[in-house]
């Protein structure tokens, strides 16, 4: 019976789909994002000191559950995340079709690095995705995550012909692509995929403690929190083009 490693799962969330939901954090993630506000979740293997629990798809059904009277009156659901779910295609694809049987939503949060193929096969089973992108110009994508963005920005193009809802997020990250000259860029690259709604999400710091615990080096260390405010400029550079802009997640 297969399992995968999942790191958290953090009830009560409002922040990734609509309603009340639980999010599942996978273990494990093929992006190094020097902003990541979970580096605990990026070796497949967890850091010395930190803990994943390996879940079948019955134990995991069996805690999210729990909470569905929750989902139930507001409209939520469970969210799989992380980390990144993909990297357990089968295991999400027989946990999204345990939980639609118990009559729970199912909506996923991915970078979209993954197999074309397997991109397509687990969109096509979820209710809702948010689909990541860090950087327009694929060079940069690559020096701020350690790949470039081509195949996520194909899987994005896949995803807009798809029966499944997406919405684009773009972390906005101090001196990485916050500029004038970067919001004019992912608004022509978002347009010529045809992108209809995108959420920006202002850099934050809640991960910080996280690199100090772990002795790990953080690049944005002292770094200020970005206001929605920081963004306004940014949104009416997409909305400008038709793009429906969301500031927050």
């Amino acid at each position: 019976m297969q399992k995968a490693p999942v790191f958290n799962l953090q009830k009560f969330s409002i922040h990734d789909g609509a309603g009340i939901r639980t999010d599942v954090f996978f273990q494990g993630c093929n992006l190094r994002c020097a902003w990541c506000s979970n580096p605990e979740s990026q070796p497949m293997e967890p850091l010395p000191g930190e803990k994943a629990t390996a879940y079948t798809v019955n134990e995991l059904v069996a805690e999210l559950v729990k909470d569905k009277p929750f989902y139930d009156e507001s409209g939520g659901g469970v969210t799989l995340t992380g980390g990144e779910a993909l990297l357990y295609p089968a295991f999400v694809l027989e946990l999204t079709r345990a939980l639609h049987s118990a009559g729970i939503h199912v909506a996923i949060e991915t970078a979209a690095c993954v197999n074309e193929d397997v991109f397509s096969q687990v969109l096509s089973s979820v209710d809702f995705a948010y689909i990541d992108l860090k950087h327009y110009d694929d060079a940069k994508h690559k020096a701020g995550t350690g790949v470039g963005n081509g195949l996520i920005l194909r899987n994005i193009a896949n995803s807009l012909s798809s029966k499944t809802p997406v919405v684009v997020r773009i972390p906005v990250i101090p001196g990485y692509n916050d500029s004038e000259a970067d919001s004019a860029g992912f608004a022509n690259v978002l347009n010529e995929l045809g992108v209809k709604e995108v959420q920006l999400l202002p850099f934050h710091q809640l991960g910080e403690s996280k690199y100090k615990k772990l002795q790990l080096q953080y690049e944005y260390d002292g770094q200020k929190q970005m206001r929605e405010s920081d963004l306004s400029a940014f949104a009416e550079a997409l909305s400008k083009t038709g793009i429906q802009v969301q500031i927050g997640g």
